[in-house]
């Protein structure tokens, strides 16, 4: 059913006052959906529908609702009802939204969370942001080196309940070292009578406490993970990250990808909730960076004013120039940095990359000149000089906007920071103040002017 249809179906319900059959027709919906549901009624409403439905799926439901919709419930919740909705979340879970809420509502979820909880809470909260600590949970499946299949599997059925994954299960030390690795699968497979100790992976892939969020994401993507151990550093096994959480990583890097590439400061606020002043204020100083480069097109036009005003044709063909560098230029930065982030390219790649934009650029700078001089054969039958100035400048402005566009990046992941700063519009704006150059000496060089 559409999302229209299911909002629709929940208010014509409500106004019957059938809450009995609107129970039953929730329960048979994912949290997802129920969220976006609640989402959309009215505030009035709101918690009269979350508490129709059950502790579990109320708390699953709840963890997947926005900020301001789990806040209107908190201010409205009895201390009981906060009790139970923390009892049911995930503590990941748990952490995560309480890094979206005010002080007050804080305080008020931290004094009605048992006193362990609190404690787990508080200590998670303590790490940095967008480390991989930060999105962890504590709630995994630890096993001992020396017992059997038979016992480990007991031991799943016992305390798997309030874990947040039982699938992949961790082998520790009794100081809480991790030593290795064990799927259920694994158990399910081999005898009853086998050692986890002797069956275990030793071999370990883990994230440290403090490591970049998306380094874990990375590790997800390249070892097709459902969970990855976080380690501190002692080697200490702290908790896990799972696969849920590391999509939302990858989620929120591209997101905040994307906005460097429009050249815009990052934002975590729905485009639809954030303010006008706050979007403003993203875009900018990344404005006014480009207009003031922009100001050096500006002072190369000037500088040749004598040969444009000799010959002013040679002005229409400025935008075809630059346009034709800032997109040939994009297109290497854009490969180069999908490169970089999917480690196909390091730093130490530079010379490879330029000698093969080189070649690139050779192919496409020559085609299009070539395309270009029997264009303007065709539109300038008496511009013969023109048309070959022309169609030069532009082969030699497509070999340096690609050897920009190819260079930047990585010289920026050189220099510690995001390739994707070095997105189109920034590159944009370099490519062509190199296009008035090239174009305007080859015109004086060749024209005489």
């Amino acid at each position: 059913m559409k999302r229209e249809n299911l909002i629709k179906e929940v208010m014509n319900l409500l106004d019957k006052h059938d809450f009995a059959e609107l129970k039953v027709w929730l329960i048979q919906l994912n949290p997802v959906d129920i969220a976006e549901i609640l989402a959309e009624v009215p505030d009035e409403t709101l918690l009269m529908l979350f508490r129709i439905l059950p502790k579990d799926l109320a708390a699953d439901t709840f963890s997947e609702m926005d900020g301001d919709e789990q806040e209107k419930l908190l201010n409205n919740f009895t201390d009981q009802e906060v009790r139970d909705v923390v009892y049911e979340m995930g503590l990941d879970d748990t952490v995560d939204m309480l890094e979206e809420m005010p002080a007050n509502v804080v305080r008020r979820v931290l004094s009605k969370a048992s006193p362990e909880d609190r404690k787990t809470i508080n200590e998670l909260l303590k790490y940095p942001e967008d480390s991989a600590g930060a999105v962890m949970t504590t709630e995994l499946m630890r096993l001992k080196e020396n017992m059997t299949v038979t016992e480990a599997l007991d031991w799943i059925r016992t305390h798997g309940d309030d874990k947040e994954d039982i699938y992949t299960c961790y082998v520790t030390s009794k100081d809480q070292i991790l030593m290795g690795v064990i799927t259920v699968r694994e158990l399910l497979l081999d005898k009853h009578n086998s050692v986890i100790g002797d069956i275990m992976e030793r071999n370990t892939i883990e994230v440290r406490t403090n490591d970049d969020q998306e380094v874990a994401a990375k590790l997800f993507d390249r070892y097709n993970f459902t969970a990855l151990p976080v380690v501190d550093m002692d080697n200490h096994l702290v908790g896990i990250i799972t696969v849920d959480d590391a999509i939302d990583v990858m989620t929120e890097e591209t997101t905040e990808d994307f906005q460097k590439l429009a050249a815009t400061t990052p934002s975590e606020e729905p485009y639809l909730k954030t303010s006008v002043f706050s979007m403003a204020g993203h875009r900018i100083v990344w404005l006014i960076v480009l207009m003031v480069s922009d100001l050096i097109s500006g002072g190369i036009l000037q500088s040749f004013q004598d040969a444009l005003t000799a010959l002013p044709i040679l002005i229409s063909f400025i935008p075809m120039l630059t346009d034709t560098g800032g997109n040939a230029g994009s297109q290497a930065s854009t490969l180069v940095i999908r490169g970089l982030a999917l480690k196909e390219i390091t730093v130490k790649d530079a010379f490879k990359v330029m000698w093969k934009e080189f070649r690139v650029a050779v192919i496409c700078g020559a085609a299009l000149s070539v395309l270009n001089f029997a264009r303007m054969l065709i539109q300038f039958p008496g511009q013969m000089a023109v048309s070959i100035a022309v169609s030069v400048a532009l082969f030699f402005t497509v070999i340096m906007a690609k050897a920009i566009g190819g260079l930047l990046p990585i010289a920026a992941t050189k220099l510690k920071l995001d390739p994707a700063l070095m997105a189109s519009p920034l590159i944009t704006t370099i490519v062509d103040s190199g296009s008035l150059l090239i174009y305007l000496n080859v015109a004086k060089a060749l024209l005489h002017i």
